[in-house]
């Protein structure tokens, strides 16, 4: 298969629209926040509480028919992320007829990616480097990244990194996330 010669825009402005907040609220934490499209990207805003949990985040709805980035090898995600140490998290088929989400929390392929404290980062997510997990818990099986079917994107801010130890850039309090857009790097 060649390569793609160039970025694909997966995600930008009004694009956002269908996604949604998740925050540590599902699992009885007491965080708030909650994202909506403005007119730079997608905005999530609001109050991250450690005690009980320790999580907020945007993700995309669920992809019918999954996103096929099989040409590419990495996605580019703009954010202003205020200094903090994010999780990006991505479903994807699993090659085990769907039994992964069946699992509670649903199996992520993740990676933790650090931001400015000022201005837009443009996070590298290579596929190469993302790491099967459950509820922030690393999985041992012998499982493969599907890029050519994603099903889902998450962003989010947690206590807990992607390989199960505390996110050493986790802050608490209030929170301002601008996420500008999600590109497929050839």
């Amino acid at each position: 298969m060649q390569p793609p010669a160039a970025d694909q825009v997966l995600v930008q402005g009004q694009q956002f629209a269908d996604w949604a907040s998740l925050n540590d609220t599902i699992m009885g934490g007491n965080s708030r926040a909650g994202c909506r499209v403005v007119e730079d990207g997608l905005l999530l805003e609001g109050e991250l509480i450690e005690r009980g949990g320790g999580f907020v985040s945007c993700r995309s709805p669920r992809l019918q028919p999954p996103l096929d980035l099989s040409p590419y090898s990495a996605l580019r995600i703009d954010v202003d992320g205020e200094g903090r140490t994010l999780k990006i998290a991505l479903g994807c088929r699993d090659g085990a007829l769907g039994l992964t989400e069946l699992i509670p929390g649903g199996l992520r392929w993740v990676i933790d990616v650090p931001t400015n404290t000022s201005g837009t980062t443009q996070v590298l997510v290579p596929f190469a480097d993302l790491r099967p997990t459950v509820r922030a818990k690393p999985v041992g099986l012998p499982l493969r990244f599907d890029r050519g079917g994603i099903t889902r994107i998450q962003v989010l801010h947690s206590k807990f990194g992607d390989a199960g130890e505390l996110n050493p850039g986790f802050r608490p309090g209030a929170i301002r996330l601008l996420i500008r857009s999600i590109r497929a790097l050839p």
